[in-house]
């Protein structure tokens, strides 16, 4: 199929493309306006560094009716993005042998803790930075909230840890009781980067917001990023999806997972150089495939880092009571966004991803006219096709699979498992006689079992779904 062939040729290009400023700023105007209709918020912030370029741009206005827009110095709470910088203070106390992945994390709490394993299998600080060491979400406790999640939960949250001391952590640290073994299954755990905070305080002799200024916000030039603001500095409003005003979270822990952290688009983009910067050692060990994963892994503290059509890229979300952000790097295409909304709600975070994938799109690959993309019939045959770009690069793709309606969506599938025929050429043939002539199947490719490839924009063979799938249908 000769469209085929020029769609994937445009794919191999997706490095060298470049774009003006203009259209630049035309490409954010597009994206800000489908995320602000789709997720219902007043303001919405875009910032980019591309190629070493700055872009910022701020859409809306803070609060309905008021007129008052948002602008590069307009603070906003960042929320789990703060887990990045905790991973890099982290990195740094490695990389300055004061501290060992394989370590016990008890070496550093001046405590025994004994409760802190499980079966005799300590909790590690590589188990820390993966996630993975089987402690629970949250201290102060709070599964009871989590049940049914409300507008009014973010006011009982305030509530639950308004007068929850460090020392109170310590001491319910020591009741904790593990039900797995550490380093054997990921868990989300908010505890886990308190714990780190405590742990770089012993390590460091200095309190948590101190570190962070001495060795991130000094050296990248980000003196707008604050754990407290002061009395003339204003955060700004955020809004429950129900349109409820939002309370600025409270808390007496750390902070190093994000509880307080207040932030503006203009420090995020200095921290998008910060992390793209290849030279900076300590960024480049916070990104760091720990355990030599052959699919996707954590670094330190990341949601994500693994491998798409774009290359090696991390993301990073942080979701507080009335903001969400999304935070992300592309290294190899030297690529940085982040956006952030001044709304929160259980469907905001998909709303933000899918604006993220779009906005990558569309500053990575021309526009040009609509092709098939993704397969071709050979005869009696269906060959599906991937082409990773050529500049990329190809040691970090170990498999490549389509997933669709066909195989229950489960890249694992070995049946369905692309072969290399050169390369960075990857097929799979399979008989026509699999599918049924006249019906749709929706697909996409996966590259490591984890990195679910965006449909390209010039792919003319899509669902019309929210998912924005690839179609085949004979």
């Amino acid at each position: 199929m000769k469209g085929l062939s020029v769609f994937l040729l445009i794919l191999l290009s997706v490095k060298s493309f470049s774009q003006n400023q203009k259209e630049v700023y035309s490409i954010i105007d597009a994206n800000a306006k489908k995320l602000k209709e789709k997720s219902g918020a007043y303001s919405v912030s875009f910032g980019i560094v591309k190629d070493g370029k700055v872009y910022t741009k701020h859409f809306g206005e803070i609060d309905k009716g008021k007129g008052n827009k948002a602008d590069d110095n307009t603070y906003f709470e960042i929320a789990s993005v703060t887990k990045l910088f905790t991973g890099q203070l982290l990195a740094q106390a490695v990389l300055e042998n004061k501290i060992n992945l394989d370590d016990d994390i008890r070496k550093y709490l001046k405590a025994p803790y004994p409760n802190l394993e499980y079966n005799g299998r300590a909790i590690t600080i590589k188990d820390l930075i993966s996630y993975k060491t089987a402690l629970p979400r949250n201290l102060p406790d709070d599964t009871e909230l989590r049940k049914n999640m409300t507008n009014e939960t973010p006011f009982l949250y305030n509530k639950l840890g308004e007068s929850y001391s460090k020392d109170q952590f310590k001491q319910d640290l020591g009741k904790v009781k593990l039900d797995t073994l550490p380093g054997s299954r990921y868990k989300y755990s908010n505890l886990s980067l308190e714990l780190t905070g405590l742990i770089l305080e012993n390590i460091y002799g200095k309190n948590y917001e101190t570190l962070l200024k001495e060795n991130i916000f000094s050296k990248s030039g980000m003196d707008h990023t604050k754990l407290e603001l002061g009395k003339n500095e204003v955060l700004a409003n955020g809004y429950h999806t129900s349109g409820r005003l939002m309370p600025e979270s409270k808390s007496l822990l750390w902070g190093s997972g994000g509880s307080k952290t207040k932030s503006t688009m203009g420090d995020m983009v200095k921290f998008l150089k910060y992390e793209l910067d290849s030279g900076n050692k300590i960024a480049q060990e916070s990104q760091r495939n720990i355990s030599d994963s052959k699919e996707n892994w954590f670094g330190y503290f990341w949601d994500d880092f693994g491998v798409t059509d774009k290359g090696k890229n991390g993301r990073k979300h942080g979701g507080s009571f009335g903001y969400q952000t999304w935070f992300a790097i592309y290294p190899e295409l030297n690529l940085g966004i982040c956006m952030t909304v001044n709304v929160s709600g259980m469907e905001t975070f998909p709303d933000l991803q899918n604006a993220a994938y779009s906005l990558v799109e569309d500053l990575t690959i021309p526009s040009g006219k609509k092709e098939i993309y993704g397969y071709e019939i050979k005869g009696d045959h269906i060959v599906f096709t991937y082409i990773h770009p050529k500049n990329l690069d190809i040691k970090l793709v170990n498999t490549v699979s389509v997933v669709g309606s066909f195989n229950d969506w489960k890249p694992e599938s070995k049946n369905y498992q692309l072969l290399k025929r050169e390369n960075n050429r990857f097929e799979l043939e399979i008989p026509k006689s699999n599918f049924e002539k006249g019906k749709p199947y929706s697909f996409k490719f996966v590259i490591n079992n984890n990195g679910w490839l965006a449909t390209p924009k010039n792919a003319s063979n899509t669902d019309g779904s929210k998912y924005n799938n690839l179609l085949l249908k004979l």
